[in-house]
């Protein structure tokens, strides 16, 4: 069983110094505790994206700028075109244009790459480890764990559960005594294939993940994660990435992973869309009216909902990826 750290962020108004000195001690406090850390993160509140593009390479150190206004955002498209380590999201309160998908469809347009590192957000909340929709509000740091790991060798719910209750019961024991140690975000974030997949796990206990969609699996697990964290921030719900989730992505290519069905995943235990394979040519009108879905509920369910759509800016509907990441599983683009 691994006990996997996916994220220590850090929440500044600017970045210093002190911010680096502060990741390196959170990161010795929880190695010591015998944690596998995968990544550091820095959250800015008064920082440009050129800013952030300009600081120090560091490997596994992220930046984000947050929540943007629609001005904002599209100031900065060339900064954030430049700016490998940075991600940021469009929060919408209103209507989604389609100017608003434009931005979407520049990104793969000029650097497709940037696609995995920007996101919509609807009724997103603070302090969010997790990119890119992580938005300051105050100083401080918060944790994300990659908790699929934790059901190896689980063969029931209450197993898992139990383990990811003295987990997160630990992390609050080590910091009890640190007052900028805002929580902890106990959204399933699954990578990859094996123990680390969530649909791995749901496909071991259920038989298919068909028939764990159509069962109270998924909305057990959200359940016990909101209602069992003792120090919970952030989104705190199942994240079902569909290209960094391997299982997920095999699922979607064989259509069990509709873009229906993703909402419907989302709607009643999970965080939105999110790393979800589209077309180049796409129709731009069918992303904006998926969004205005996602906004509409998201406000009738007062729920944070966000939506990540990813191109490799070459593969057309019907052709397979080649992203060139490794954190992205390559598939057979489906029509959305």
């Amino acid at each position: 069983m691994n006990r996997i750290i996916r994220s220590i962020c850090l929440f500044t108004e600017k970045t210093s110094v002190s911010n680096y000195r502060q990741l390196h001690e959170i990161e010795a406090i929880l190695s010591r505790a015998g944690f596998e850390i995968q990544t550091r993160r820095i959250v800015t509140h008064a920082e440009t994206i050129l800013n952030l593009g300009k600081q120090e390479e560091q490997p596994g150190l992220f930046y984000a700028a947050g929540s943007l206004s629609r001005t904002s955002l599209w100031e900065q498209l060339d900064d954030f075109l430049k700016a490998s380590s940075v991600s940021c999201n469009l929060e919408i309160h209103d209507h989604v244009e389609l100017h608003d998908v434009d931005f979407l469809f520049e990104l793969i347009r000029r650097q497709p790459a940037k696609t995995f590192q920007f996101s919509y957000t609807f009724c997103n909340p603070p302090s969010t480890p997790f990119f890119p929709a992580a938005h300051f509000e105050r100083e401080g740091f918060s944790l994300g764990l990659q908790s699929t790991d934790l059901a190896a060798g689980c063969e029931d719910l209450d197993t898992w559960f139990q383990r990811k209750k003295a987990v997160w019961e630990e992390l609050t024991r080590l910091f009890i005594d640190y007052p900028d140690f805002m929580g902890i975000d106990s959204s399933v974030a699954p990578l990859f294939s094996g123990d680390s997949s969530f649909i791995h796990f749901a496909e071991r206990l259920n038989g298919s993940f068909s028939n764990a969609c159509t069962s109270d699996f998924f909305v057990q697990t959200s359940r016990f994660i909101k209602q069992h964290n003792p120090k919970p921030v952030g989104l705190c719900g199942l994240m079902f990435p569909c290209l960094e989730d391997f299982v997920l992505a095999e699922a979607y290519e064989q259509g069990e992973f509709s873009i229906e069905r993703n909402i419907f995943l989302s709607l009643h235990s999970g965080t939105g869309i999110d790393t979800y394979p589209i077309g180049i040519d796409e129709d731009p009108r069918r992303i904006q009216q998926i969004l205005n879905l996602l906004l509409a509920l998201a406000q009738k369910y007062s729920k944070p909902l966000s939506a990540r759509f990813i191109s490799d800016g070459k593969a057309r509907i019907g052709e397979r990826s080649d992203f060139g990441n490794p954190y992205l599983k390559d598939v057979v683009i489906l029509k959305v």
